[in-house]
């Protein structure tokens, strides 16, 4: 007999027995316990543990991010974290200054079938900042969000508060967790992904997540990165 249940963790089934008759119970989601606590202890040490340990290279990406262009090496910006709080996410800059303000004039050249901003070929990004996309450096200050514990070291993407505000009662669910530095949709696709795609791979995450699924996405990301498919 085939349950039908795609998109449901086989660690989320049990089999028993009622009446005589063989039942299937789907168990909710893991939200505490032994597995939160692993991944809270894995969250804050690996990330202060990578801090210490990257802190020549971020000093070396300051350095060329500032001959490079005129600005600030890092820059900031409002995303969306666990039940919908916003936080204040850092990256290494990429784009020249004011690219916030000239996302509207490429509005029509948008790549992304949904809720995401997305170009090949933005103009927007800088020399150094297209080597630090395609190698996902611009993305290590984001270990500072996770020691604060505003992020994961895995989840789904943290939106954009113009992203949230479109999303519908399905795609909200992806706030139930932290938002994490990689995630399912780093590991299959990146920005190659459809709208549809990333939030199904979002919400799966959300519903069959385990400490020892956090360790498979952290073992393929490495793969993911050096691939640098979907990374622009």
């Amino acid at each position: 007999m085939a349950p039908g249940l795609v998109e449901t963790s086989a660690k989320r089934l049990t089999a028993a027995s009622v009446a005589g008759l063989t039942v299937l119970r789907v168990e909710r989601p893991r939200a505490g316990g032994v597995h939160a606590f692993l991944k809270a202890v894995m969250d804050r040490g690996g990330a202060a543990a990578g801090l210490l340990l990257l802190s020549p290279v971020f000093l070396l990406l300051t350095v060329l991010i500032r001959l490079d262009s005129r600005g600030p090496a890092f820059y900031r910006q409002q995303r969306v974290g666990r039940d919908q709080r916003p936080f204040t996410m850092w990256k290494f800059r990429t784009m020249v200054l004011d690219a916030d303000k000239l996302k509207a004039e490429l509005a029509s050249h948008n790549e992304n079938d949904g809720l995401m901003f997305k170009m090949r070929r933005d103009p927007r990004v800088t020399r150094v900042g297209r080597f630090l996309r395609r190698t996902s450096l611009d993305e290590l200050p984001q270990l500072v969000n996770v020691v604060l514990g505003d992020m994961s070291l895995v989840g789904p993407r943290p939106p954009l508060p113009d992203e949230v505000a479109g999303y519908d009662a399905a795609a909200l669910r992806r706030l139930r967790v932290k938002p994490g530095m990689t995630g399912l949709w780093q590991v299959s696709g990146r920005s190659d992904l459809s709208w549809d795609e990333t939030i199904q791979l979002d919400l799966h995450y959300v519903d069959n997540w385990s400490f020892s699924s956090d360790l498979d996405v952290m073992s393929r990301t490495l793969r993911a990165v050096v691939d640098g498919r979907g990374a622009y």
